[in-house]
């Protein structure tokens, strides 16, 4: 699919292009300041999926963020989850499930499968 190239005012253009060279930018939003590039450049569809190895939908989804919002438009929506903390509460929790007998009949939990019955990250079970 051919687009007709987006049109970038100055400032808009060196910001994606410092956003594109950016060693400590998250590399999503660098990949989407690429895209936003090329697709100013006037590179069709086939081109720029080619190139970055992504999606007609990733395409679309981005360029349609950027012609209504501009440069807000490429922030995401959702940026993960909070990192844990350590907690008191938490370490309680952890070493009272360590006491518990596993289904299984093994000896002891691994750190791993800990993690997975509590919801948490193994490398919180293995700090605790």
């Amino acid at each position: 699919m051919l687009s007709s190239a987006l049109r970038l005012l100055v400032q808009e253009r060196r910001e994606l292009q410092s956003r594109a060279r950016s060693q400590v930018l998250r590399a999503g939003d660098a990949r989407q300041a690429k895209l936003i590039l090329m697709l100013s450049e006037g590179k069709s569809w086939s081109v720029i999926r080619q190139a970055m190895g992504c999606s007609s939908a990733y395409i679309a989804r981005w360029q349609s963020r950027f012609e209504q919002q501009r440069l807000v438009g490429l922030f995401a929506r959702h940026r993960g989850r909070p990192a844990q903390t350590r907690t008191p509460r938490l370490e309680a929790r952890v070493l009272v499930w360590t006491r518990r007998r596993l289904a299984d009949g093994s000896s002891h939990w691994s750190s791993r499968e800990l993690a997975r019955a509590l919801g948490i990250n193994q490398m919180m079970v293995a700090r605790v």
